[in-house]
């Protein structure tokens, strides 16, 4: 993906996006790991956090859009 599509993404719901390089993310319970852009960190991030608040519709919208747009991560890290 070019660096113009990756800012073109429309994001799920309204995240922060406070890194500028992708970074390792690690499943915490198989071990397996995959690299985010920095967009799609945030919203792996947030989805974990809607989880620990009971937020399920933005949890579902954020899994949504990880299988639309990082199918590969989605598998690894949210399936």
């Amino acid at each position: 993906m070019t660096k113009d599509e990756l800012r073109n993404r429309a994001l799920p719901f309204k995240c922060d996006i406070l890194d500028t390089v992708p970074q390792v993310v690690k499943n915490p319970y198989s071990g397996d790991e995959c690299l985010l852009q920095p967009d799609a960190l945030a919203v792996y991030d947030t989805i974990k956090g809607c989880e620990m608040y009971g937020m399920w519709d933005d949890v579902r919208r954020g899994l949504d859009w990880f299988r639309e747009n990082e199918p590969k991560a989605y598998m690894i890290l949210l399936d």
